[in-house]
């Protein structure tokens, strides 16, 4: 029987792909699998994972006929897995040795839904440990009860899937998998979803994952059309959010993490093409028109005066806008 699946997408990354893989052969165990997920790499990947279908024991490679984007790619992973507990690893991230032997065991004895770790960001030769920002480790506790508060940073703004181990029965509850074709921050609607309807979670200390920025191919470094996929994904967040049973305390959270995610993309607009750029402000807009009224002026009245500010003046520039069109 196979004790944990790890799922583990590659897109050109043949750079860093085999410090991947050796971190998963430093990691593996009879009874582990690794479902190698090719979205359909255009560089020297697909030959590299050809081999490590040969070298890495347990592993098991997937093709995709076309490329799907991350979300996709794990969702492909999560249906070939048969572990009791998953995990999920980028294909230029690598790992601790024995890391994943030791959250396993964690994961057994404290016996909840899911674990959260935290990781360490590797950007060229700096290395900072990030923390999951939820105090008490070790101890399980409700996912719905660590969404709080409003106002601070909590566990569903730590949204790294990788981060963590997942028991199978959240997949069979249709907790784990993705909104397909998401091409960024498909891990936030993922995250809430968790947090609303698993029944126990942990943080544990345990750092042994080694989370790699600054990748040239990597959305967080392209300015174009595919990054505004973070408006699709916060839009379920608000809509799924609206229909919980506790709407009223949780969605305040939802709509000022939008809020401020949308001011942060704004701030730096510069990184996109001009066209991105104007449909960046027009969906933007829209989303704050379409998030609950109430909610969102607590929200920026809440925020600082720089963030309000440029989410204010978006909002009465859409509205002269929409005026000027019905006149």
């Amino acid at each position: 029987m196979v004790k944990l699946s790890v799922i583990v997408p590659f897109f050109n990354v043949q750079t860093y792909a085999p410090d991947t893989l050796r971190s998963l052969r430093a990691n593996a165990r009879d009874d582990f699998e690794f479902i190698l997920v090719d979205d359909c790499s255009t560089d020297g990947t697909p030959e590299i994972l050809q081999r490590a279908e040969q070298d890495l024991p347990g592993a098991v490679l997937v093709r995709h006929e076309r490329n799907g984007g991350l979300a996709t790619a794990r969702n492909t992973g999560l249906d070939a897995a048969s572990g009791e507990y998953l995990t999920f690893l980028d294909g230029d991230d690598w790992l601790a040795p024995g890391h994943y032997t030791g959250l396993l065991a964690t994961m057994e004895t404290l016996g909840c839904d899911f674990v959260r770790t935290d990781h360490v960001q590797c950007t060229g030769r700096s290395r900072t440990v990030h923390r999951v920002p939820h105090g008490r480790r070790g101890i399980v506790m409700s996912p719905r009860e660590a969404i709080l508060p409003a106002d601070r940073s909590t566990s569903v703004d730590y949204a790294y899937a990788w981060a963590g181990m997942y028991h199978r029965r959240l997949a069979d509850r249709g907790l784990l998998h993705f909104t397909d074709g998401l091409r960024t921050a498909e891990d936030r609607p993922w995250i809430w979803r968790l947090h609303r309807e698993a029944e126990s979670f942990a943080t544990v200390a345990s750092l042994g994952v080694f989370y790699r920025r600054g990748v040239s191919s990597s959305l967080t470094q392209i300015g174009d059309v595919r990054q505004l996929d973070f408006i699709r994904a916060f839009d379920q967040v608000i809509e799924e959010t609206a229909k919980d049973p506790d709407a009223d305390r949780l969605l305040p959270k939802a709509v000022r993490t939008y809020c401020a995610i949308i001011s942060h993309h704004l701030g730096s607009i510069e990184r996109f093409e001009p066209a991105v750029a104007r449909k960046l402000r027009t969906m933007s807009a829209a989303a704050l028109k379409g998030m609950p009224q109430d909610i969102l002026k607590d929200a920026l009245d809440s925020m600082d005066m720089k963030r309000s500010v440029r989410l204010r003046r978006l909002l009465r520039r859409r509205s002269v806008i929409a005026a000027g069109a019905a006149a």
